[in-house]
């Protein structure tokens, strides 16, 4: 099943498609039209996500940007990254 959860942030939208098996989530994509410096986090912060168990991506991504001191993200936070995700996980729209 494809959970779709989507935030409109302050400065962007951020769009979490995790296709979810049994509870895990078997691939996670993050897409949005927002910035964030280096680039290649989303992607990183989508492997961690990656064969997780649905209840436990969102410390998960607490914890990835608690390390990643190094990441930018202009007019986005960790919270709206957290936004999304629940949206994702209520379900709302699933296909």
């Amino acid at each position: 099943m494809r959970r779709i959860g989507e935030h409109k942030a302050k400065k962007g939208l951020i769009r979490f498609e995790i296709e979810e098996e049994k509870g895990i989530a078997k691939d996670v994509k993050i897409t949005g039209d927002f910035f964030i410096y280096p680039e290649e986090a989303i992607g990183e912060l989508e492997s961690r996500l990656r064969g997780k168990k649905l209840d436990e991506l969102e410390k998960e991504i607490e914890d990835f940007f608690a390390v990643r001191l190094d990441i930018e993200m202009p007019y986005i936070n960790v919270e709206d990254f957290k936004i999304a995700l629940k949206n994702a996980l209520r379900g709302e729209n699933e296909e």
